[in-house]
């Protein structure tokens, strides 16, 4: 068999070094998102590490068990450093390999950094208990927690030349962000219960009975648990369906990635839709033969044709 041999400019030893912890990273702590980005060029397949290790350490800060004042602290300091990657002052020798990384990232591809300010924010906005009364306002929380991800993520796929379409690529980007962030939010509902967090906006909660909270394996006396996860099942049903039509617009490798990491989290809905009480028991996840066979239909451009082939008639 022949291999394609992919081009690439010089990558210095200390960088490669910096991108080998990144994977290393994204490898140990993101199963489902490693799964995705396996299928890009090795360029881009960095990027994408160095954007997950730089994210990473957001989040840990977040959910750590340090106090809010020095979590607040923690993550301005992050924020500095992302203002030395966006004014080209970290040097190969730096002794933080996530932001030797990730700038040299920024310097390969047009990766929009503001994205990770708004992580930040959102992360900050976890330190402060913030609670969201409406889906309106939970969705200013996903946007900077995922939608800013899916924004960036674009800036290392880029789009195809002439991709009909492709100047609504970034909000496309942003709506599938905010897909996967509910997905997350449904699956985690009662481990974040257990945290003190509370994501589902309260007048759904309010709606179906549920405003008493998740901490324990059975939903509160009389609420109508079922009725709510399916409620926000057809709302991230919907945010996939306008986000995948990002799809037709990007690179065989790149959208067989995107189409990977949503396919795992669209199974993942699938499940919790059909036992919706299973949430509450524990995580719920797929085994790894099941990510290996939507990683090869990514691959394999099905999804993206499926998308494609629905624009057509919904145009027509």
């Amino acid at each position: 068999m022949i291999r394609t041999v992919e081009w690439e400019p010089h990558v210095s030893a200390p960088v490669l070094a910096a991108y080998s912890y990144c994977e290393a990273v994204t490898g140990q702590q993101a199963r489902n998102f490693a799964y995705g980005i396996r299928l890009l060029p090795t360029p881009k397949r960095r990027a994408m590490s160095a954007l997950y290790a730089f994210s990473r350490r957001v989040d840990d800060i977040g959910d750590g068990a340090l106090a809010d004042g020095i979590k607040t602290e923690r993550l301005e300091d992050t924020r500095k450093l992302l203002t030395r990657i966006r004014t080209g002052v970290v040097d190969e020798d730096d002794i933080d390999p996530v932001g030797v990384a990730l700038a040299h990232a920024a310097e390969t591809f047009p990766i929009p950094l503001d994205g990770l300010d708004e992580l930040i924010d959102g992360v900050l906005m976890d330190v402060r208990g913030e609670t969201y009364e409406t889906w309106d306002d939970l969705k200013v929380y996903c946007r900077c927690v995922a939608g800013a991800i899916g924004r960036l993520s674009l800036g290392v796929f880029g789009t195809e030349p002439g991709a009909r379409g492709a100047e609504r690529a970034s909000e496309y980007a942003d709506t599938l962000g905010l897909a996967l962030q509910l997905t997350n939010i449904l699956r985690d509902v009662r481990e974040d219960a257990e945290g003190g967090r509370t994501y589902l906006p309260a007048d759904d909660l309010a709606k179906f009975g549920c405003s008493a909270g998740f901490k324990g394996p059975k939903p509160p006396e009389g609420a109508d648990f079922a009725g709510l996860v399916h409620f926000e099942v057809r709302r991230a049903r919907a945010l996939f369906a306008e986000g995948y039509r990002l799809l037709p617009m990007l690179d065989r490798r790149s959208g067989a990635c995107v189409a990977a990491m949503a396919g795992i989290y669209r199974r993942l809905l699938d499940r919790i839709e059909r036992d919706p009480e299973a949430v509450l028991r524990g995580r719920v996840s797929l085994p790894g033969r099941e990510k290996a066979y939507v990683a090869v239909r990514g691959l394999s451009g099905l999804d993206a044709r499926h998308v494609t082939r629905r624009t057509v008639r919904r145009r027509a």
